[in-house]
């Protein structure tokens, strides 16, 4: 049972939202393929960054934890957790564009995201030789620099984040040791700042605000293809 740990967890973060997507006044499941498509692109970016980091000891998998299926030097699990996560959060984002009339964050949103870029590219500077802090900071604060030019109204996808949150302090809690007799995920904390939120490096948050944004950037593209 113990080798099925991270697999559990990521089935069950996903269970509820993919139940939800067929409720029939808002299915969801009728935009699986704006997900699907969006969803391939970014996780090979993620996929191809994660087995660089693993292979140079940025971090690593506790084979305890595992069903002991790789692909390349990363887990099923780990693939897997690219899909479950990002297919919970754009769901949740799809459901507040009809459940909420107006974010609470359309009036700040353009704050928020200056403060952001402004605070990730210190960051990255400060910590250019932590391969950890030196990306996630990076590559997040040029994702949102990105966003801004283009006048993305960005609103949601900070309610989104926000909603995430306790959800990501349980799922990436379990998987850097809370409740656990040792991680599932290990980092190695010469790559990063040091600054654990709870077992959660804090750089976790900023590259899952990463994944989650380009998942939703990406749904939202495909959608409108389609429609």
């Amino acid at each position: 049972m113990k080798s099925l740990t991270y697999l559990l967890i990521d089935l069950a973060c996903v269970f509820v939202p993919l139940v939800a997507s067929f409720y029939p006044k808002h299915a969801f499941y009728k935009r699986w393929m704006s997900f699907i498509k969006a969803n391939c692109i970014v996780t090979i970016l993620f996929l191809i960054w994660d087995y660089i980091f693993t292979a140079i000891g940025v971090w690593g998998f506790n084979p305890e934890y595992l069903t002991g299926i790789f692909i390349g030097n990363l887990p099923l699990e780990e693939v897997l957790f690219f899909i479950c996560i990002p297919f919970c959060c754009v769901f949740s984002y799809f459901a507040f564009t009809y459940l909420v009339k107006r974010s609470p964050f359309t009036s700040v949103q353009h704050h928020i995201t200056t403060i952001l870029i402004v605070v990730f590219t210190i960051l990255a500077g400060l910590y250019f030789n932590h391969w950890y802090t030196v990306t996630a900071c990076g590559f997040t604060a040029l994702y949102l620099m990105y966003l801004k030019l283009k006048k993305v109204d960005l609103a949601f996808h900070y309610l989104t984040f926000l909603f995430i949150l306790p959800f990501f302090f349980a799922s990436n809690g379990l998987l850097t040791g809370s409740f656990l007799d040792a991680p599932i995920v290990w980092y190695n904390d010469a790559e990063n700042m040091g600054i654990r939120m709870f077992t959660i490096p804090i750089e976790d948050s900023i590259y899952g605000l990463l994944l989650i944004f380009l998942n939703i950037e990406g749904f939202r593209y495909f959608e409108n293809k389609r429609i």
